[in-house]
């Protein structure tokens, strides 16, 4: 395993001080696509020195300015009832739709040999930055704050979903389920409070070029700021908005 060292402090700050999802977004589509590279290599060796120093550098390369993130990249083994042919040019390569975040796979071709051949290598890239930890068990629907959490370092790669790196993105926030003591908390895990429950009545604002008509409906579900809602007219038509920080929903015609 080898660890990338992080960026500078100062760029840490600075990225603790934004959006830490809208970060973690932009690392993992740094890391997607295919990239090509070759590199001459003797059949009578094992492949991993070839692939480690393949995604160290890719790592290195594609990682976003301003990420205060550590990257340590393992490598796996291929299956070893697998009996590859000589060849002199094996091409590491990411496959289409994999991404150098958490478990993934490394695809090695065989471009230079007398028998082509293509295998996967299981590989698993751990990202390590500030997030906020639970330190207590908080129960559906009930509000975050600040002591419900401790700053510690986590693996970013372990899941998808961007962790909340900055308090200001979730306290005040409300749980969106069961959430555990130990677990580093991601925008799936908290939504705003509800400003209104289902069958309410609630101001809709439609808006159009050059023009605004305000009227009232009867939410389908409960929303809250942000949320993406359905209303239900006062002529039975069923029209989807987004619901503002006041509670109106905002309808685009």
């Amino acid at each position: 395993m080898r660890s990338i060292p992080h960026l500078s402090s100062a760029l840490a700050r600075t990225a603790l001080r934004g959006a830490a999802p809208l970060m973690a977004a932009a690392c993992i589509a740094g890391f997607t696509g295919q990239a090509v590279a070759q590199a001459a290599v003797d059949p009578s060796v094992d492949l991993a020195p070839l692939t480690q120093q393949w995604l160290d550098d890719a790592v290195s390369r594609n990682q976003t300015a301003g990420m205060p993130l550590r990257m340590e990249v393992s490598v796996g083994a291929l299956d070893s009832r697998l009996r590859l042919a000589p060849c002199a040019k094996v091409e590491p390569y990411l496959p289409v739709g994999a991404r150098l975040w958490g478990r993934t796979r490394l695809g090695l071709r065989c471009v230079q040999g007398a028998t082509a051949w293509n295998v996967f290598l299981p590989v698993t890239v751990k990202a390590y930055g500030p997030a906020w930890v639970l330190t207590s068990n908080v129960a559906p629907g009930a509000v975050l704050t600040a002591n419900d959490a401790t700053e510690a370092e986590v693996d970013w790669a372990a899941d998808n979903t961007p962790v909340m790196a900055n308090p200001d993105l979730w306290v005040g926030l409300v749980a969106s389920r069961q959430l555990v003591v130990g677990q580093a908390l991601r925008q799936n895990m908290v939504r705003a409070p509800h400003l209104f429950r289902a069958g309410a009545q609630v101001k809709v604002m439609a808006q159009g070029p050059g023009y605004a008509v305000t009227s009232a409906g009867q939410a389908m579900s409960a929303g809250g700021a942000g949320d993406s809602v359905r209303i239900r007219m006062a002529n039975g038509r069923i029209v989807g908005g987004i619901v503002g920080a006041d509670g109106t929903v905002e309808v685009a015609l």
